[in-house]
């Protein structure tokens, strides 16, 4: 017996016709094929969205970090100019109390520096350190080799940050 016989026997004499089942395989293929275009095209709406957001983010925040660097430097500004107000003072002063007037406004100007976290840095008579220090001029002197004798220009820090190194002259020992 070959095995289209066995097959006839063991289904019967029932006949199984499959082309009914053809069309319904498609038609749940094509609504399957439906329905993953509209979760893509879902998908990719979402993605495209997101995407805008994240760009409209980056805008924002762009301008918000531009902002708050402009207020920072108003305030600044706003600090500054009440010294140049007292520098005009002193410039319509009499001579007697020029010098007077200019001392305070360093006084004030530095007050105004501090409130901002810029101080001075400490040079002169201290080891000579590159990392707060301009070496301009190595001079003879009493002081031990190495040492800070005299500040052409003083440093500034902000915060911790050097943001103007001193411009100082360094002993070379007594030669």
């Amino acid at each position: 017996m070959n095995d289209a016989e066995r097959s006839e026997e063991k289904n019967g004499d029932e006949f199984t016709d499959t082309s009914d089942t053809a069309p319904l395989s498609s038609q749940t293929d094509s609504t399957a094929l439906d329905e993953q275009k509209q979760a893509f095209s879902e998908l990719n709406d979402r993605y495209l969205r997101l995407a805008a957001d994240f760009e409209n983010f980056k805008k924002r925040t762009a301008r918000d970090r531009e902002t708050i660097t402009n207020m920072a430097n108003e305030r600044f500004a706003v600090d500054i100019i009440e010294v140049l107000d007292n520098f005009e003072r002193a410039i319509k002063a009499d001579d007697a109390h020029l010098r007077e007037g200019i001392v305070q406004i360093q006084h004030l100007l530095s007050s105004q520096l501090q409130r901002h976290g810029i101080t001075p840095v400490d040079a002169l008579n201290k080891p000579f350190n590159p990392a707060e220090h301009e070496a301009i001029a190595h001079v003879p002197s009493e002081e031990a080799e190495g040492i800070v004798v005299d500040e052409v220009a003083r440093g500034y820090r902000m915060h911790d940050k050097v943001i103007r190194y001193a411009k100082v002259a360094v002993s070379n020992g007594n030669h």
